[in-house]
């Protein structure tokens, strides 16, 4: 059975402990992000104890102006990836974490590709190579084409690069 636990930011590091000492999670799963859209960014961590095979779910809501919560590297090691990967493609900040450093995306990429309003400019940059367009059937290539909309998420007044 899996407990579910909503904290307060600066209750993150409060509850990521008592997960570990009271309840004895002393396994760290994983940590990750969801884009709220104008609510924030919630993150979510789970912890599982190897003893009584309890599951723990903490989930925290951060503010869009202020995506900062304590490292959890403090409580559990095993947070450490987790957190620089939420860090670079949601683009929360863990504050004392030892090596916030990017570990996926290439030297000098900009911005924050997992969030809902990051653009994915090579769906619009690059027309599809095929003669059939996805979801076209053969039998239509002899009517008029259809015009080109934009894909889902890409604002209106985007323009190629």
């Amino acid at each position: 059975m899996t407990e579910s636990q909503d904290v307060e930011p600066p209750e993150w590091i409060t509850a990521l402990t008592g997960a570990r000492d009271a309840r004895h999670c002393d396994f760290f799963d994983f940590l990750t992000a969801v884009d709220e859209l104008d609510d924030g960014i919630r993150v979510v961590a789970h912890v599982y104890s190897t003893t009584t095979r309890q599951h723990v779910l903490l989930r925290t809501l951060l503010p869009p102006d202020a995506l900062v919560l304590p490292t959890a590297t403090t409580v559990y090691k095993g947070a450490n990836w987790h957190e620089r990967e939420t860090c670079e493609m949601f683009g929360v900040h863990f504050d004392g974490h030892p090596n916030l450093v990017p570990l996926l995306l290439p030297d000098g990429f900009e911005g924050t590709p997992l969030r809902k309003d990051f653009v994915l400019a090579s769906r619009v940059a690059k027309q599809w190579p095929g003669e059939v367009d996805p979801g076209q059937s053969l039998t239509e290539l002899r009517k008029p084409k259809r015009r080109r909309n934009l894909p889902p998420g890409v604002p209106e007044n985007w323009t190629r690069p």
